[in-house]
């Protein structure tokens, strides 16, 4: 995806309590309750509208980390995003992210 706004469909994965509190590279601590994600370009503040492919759930989430750094997923969402998006038990999921304007 690049900041003009181009749409990118792919794995997203989340990433919970074990970081809880945590500096994320934008320098705020990681809020697993928060809408937040990690996106590997974006730039933080960016706002992204994040799809479930499955179930057709979306979530608005603001960029505020890097990643993810494996496995070819194209996002990765707090553990409250990946709940509202039914994704949690889970792990991963197919989604459409998208800048929100």
């Amino acid at each position: 995806m690049t900041p003009s706004g181009r749409v990118q469909v792919g794995n997203a994965s989340w990433y919970g309590h074990r970081h809880q509190g945590k500096r994320t590279a934008s320098g705020e601590a990681y809020d697993e309750n928060a809408m937040t994600a990690a996106h590997p370009s974006l730039p933080f503040g960016t706002r992204l509208e994040v799809t479930n492919l499955e179930n057709h759930r979306s979530v608005i989430v603001r960029v505020n980390d890097r990643g993810p750094f494996g496995n070819g997923r194209i996002v990765d969402l707090s553990r409250a995003a990946a709940r509202a998006l039914g994704i949690g038990g889970q792990g991963v999921a197919r989604v459409r992210v998208q800048p929100v304007k």
